[in-house]
């Protein structure tokens, strides 16, 4: 058993697959909740504070994500741990990376956080590290190609992705039923489509959707119904109240 202490702790790198070490020595932004441990003379302060206004102006754009975030700073060494999720750092240089928002860990001072065009998540641009969790190890796939939707931990250096359906799938009333059930869209029904150049960042297995991500999808999909698959649908939605009561 490996007993860790600041002389023998990685730094900037993985302490294992789970756990990433930041040697701090400049402010850093790191996601709230994700610090497990530190060693030296760190502190914390929440964004929007009076000493972070600068940096928070110039580094991060993304005011839905704010309250997320706190900035670590000071001299130390920093673990994060996201839930025993993989951790992993990726560097920038005069690059950009998206990155599913719930992911994102951490970036450095010198990287500007926005958020994206697609939903849930943020582009970070410029030079420097960003840390994210990941379920399972990162695949990286050259484009063009099509990803499951809830696989995609995110992209870098290609344009934003669009979202393809399979119509036969979708038209059926399997899915829209299956979907105000609990059952949200499979990888073969509907796809991320990446083209042009660039990267991918798969998981290696797929996240789970909350509720109101699985109501969003069910929403998507009337426009796509027919007026038979509609009344198949609201028969099934009568019954279900009707049992639930």
């Amino acid at each position: 058993m490996t007993v860790y202490n600041p002389n023998n702790l990685p730094k900037n790198d993985n302490l294992n697959r789970f756990a990433f070490v930041v040697d701090v020595k400049e402010q850093i932004f790191i996601r709230k909740g994700k610090m497990i441990a530190f060693y030296g003379n760190l502190s914390f302060e929440a964004l929007g504070s009076s000493l972070l206004d600068i940096l928070t102006l110039r580094a991060f754009n993304a005011p839905k994500y704010i309250n997320n975030f706190v900035v670590a700073h000071g001299s130390g060494q920093l673990i994060l741990g996201d839930n025993g999720n993989d951790l992993a750092c990726y560097d920038l240089d005069a690059a950009n990376m998206t990155i599913r928002a719930k992911n994102l860990l951490g970036f450095t001072k010198n990287v500007t956080c926005q958020e994206s065009t697609l939903p849930g998540y943020l582009t970070l641009l410029g030079t420097g590290k960003i840390i994210a969790s990941s379920n399972g190890p990162v695949h990286f796939l050259d484009l063009p190609c099509r990803v499951d939707e809830q696989a995609v931990l995110g992209w870098a250096d290609c344009p934003s992705p669009s979202y393809r359906y399979d119509y036969e799938h979708v038209r059926s009333f399997v899915s829209a039923a299956g979907a105000i059930t609990g059952y949200s869209l499979s990888g073969e029904e509907k796809q991320v489509d990446f083209t042009g150049a660039g990267t991918v960042l798969v998981q290696s297995s797929e996240l789970e959707l909350s509720n109101s991500s699985t109501l969003s999808h069910l929403v998507s999909l009337l426009p796509m119904l027919g007026k038979e698959d509609l009344g198949k649908l609201s028969l099934s939605l009568q019954q279900q109240t009707q049992q639930r009561r």
